[in-house]
């Protein structure tokens, strides 16, 4: 038996095949689900430079997104334990799941399967970037949380990728941009600790007109404390900020715990949560592995995390939303260190989904016309990383 790893260690024997090679033997590999079939064909190439013959796959399960007859094209036989399709059956009947989600996982599997290529285009060893997916298709993911879900079908269905930070310190205000703003954005970002005549009457208010605008309530709290004290924050209080927002955020440097202690009150209402992977801020400290760590806890807690505050894409998983701050539409800098970038350059170079606009758009003198120039541009952008 051969064991092949991802990548060579720098440590021990350092090579990619582990176990007794024999040239000219015939190898069987063994995986667990295949997609577009390239890891497969990884594994091909790796075992052949090996000397070794390789003509079948077994996998546990197969994805049927084209990956059988990839393999095909370049001489592996596919052999599955279960299809996708025999899954889907089978959970059906068994009342695991309704016949919808068995529809939404069969319509996503059909709009996005890999068109096996001639062998002789290009290199087994070559990885295909993976596809972009429309807002639309990724709110029908069979994973997605049902938050991100909504906030994917309205942004798709208003064509804004537009998130209004509302950073005011009176209500009337408040609800007046909302009202007027409205129809141009896909969420409105709060303060209320900024507030001076916060009441949670007022927040009725503006949950009424998010419902008539459709547009989703993020409050930017920005928690940082241990599981139990973050608990109570977004629980109760002067605030009670789970009774009214779609969305908070929160810091990983507590650890796991502080994720664990806002789902217990969320969850059950509904609502999700934004893991701060990354700031816009000179000298922030939110780097390097500080990120990583913030996209293996969303990853662990996909449950409730739906996403990231970030200035790019920090994760690969569709599922994953990305929003980012400290955007005009001229880059550039204020003497806090925030830093500013483009639209274009936020959502069609470093692939963030959502850009949070405050000032660019309250210090404007006709605010709905600066809210329409941002909404344009930063569709637009999303647009062209879809290549249309």
């Amino acid at each position: 038996m051969l064991v092949r790893r991802k990548e060579t260690k720098d440590y021990g024997t350092k090579r990619l095949v582990e176990g007794a090679i024999n040239p000219g033997e015939n190898c069987l590999i063994i995986e667990d689900v295949v997609t577009s079939g390239s890891s497969v064909l990884e594994t091909v190439e790796i075992l052949r430079k090996e000397g070794l013959k390789v003509t079948d796959a077994i996998v546990l399960l197969d994805r049927e997104q084209g990956g059988k007859d990839k393999l095909q094209v370049h001489g592996i036989r596919l052999h599955s334990v279960c299809t996708l399709s025999k899954m889907l059956e089978i959970l059906e009947q068994q009342e695991k799941i309704d016949a919808e989600m068995v529809e939404r996982v069969k319509r996503f599997i059909q709009e996005n399967v890999f068109v096996a290529a001639d062998p002789n285009d290009s290199h087994l060893s070559i990885k295909k970037a993976p596809q972009e997916l429309s807002f639309g298709v990724r709110a029908e993911l069979p994973r997605i949380h049902p938050v991100a879900s909504k906030l994917l079908r309205l942004m798709q269905k208003k064509e804004t990728n537009l998130c209004l930070s509302a950073d005011v310190s009176e209500s009337r205000e408040l609800l007046q941009v909302a009202d007027a703003l409205g129809p141009s954005i896909c969420m409105l970002k709060t303060h209320v600790d900024i507030m001076n005549d916060f009441t949670l009457d007022v927040m009725k208010e503006l949950t009424a007109l998010a419902k008539h605008h459709e547009f989703l309530i993020f409050e930017d709290r920005k928690f940082a404390d241990i599981g139990n004290t973050v608990k109570k924050q977004y629980e109760g209080g002067v605030f009670k900020i789970a009774s009214w927002a779609d969305l908070v955020n929160a810091h990983v440097v507590p650890g796991s715990g502080i994720v664990k202690g806002l789902q217990e009150v969320g969850r059950p209402l509904q609502r999700g949560c934004l893991l701060i992977a990354e700031m816009s801020s000179a000298g922030s400290l939110a780097t390097g592995n500080y990120t990583k760590a913030a996209v293996k806890m969303a990853e662990e807690h996909s449950e409730f995390v739906i996403g990231f505050i970030s200035g790019s894409r920090v994760s690969m998983k569709p599922e994953f939303l990305h929003l980012t701050p400290g955007v005009q539409l001229e880059a550039g800098g204020d003497n806090l260190g925030q830093q500013y970038s483009s639209p274009q350059e936020v959502i069609g170079k470093r692939g963030s989904d959502i850009i949070i606009v405050g000032r660019g758009i309250l210090a404007s003198a006709n605010r709905l016309e600066a809210a329409e120039m941002y909404r344009k541009a930063a569709w637009e952008a999303y647009l062209s990383r879809l290549g249309n």
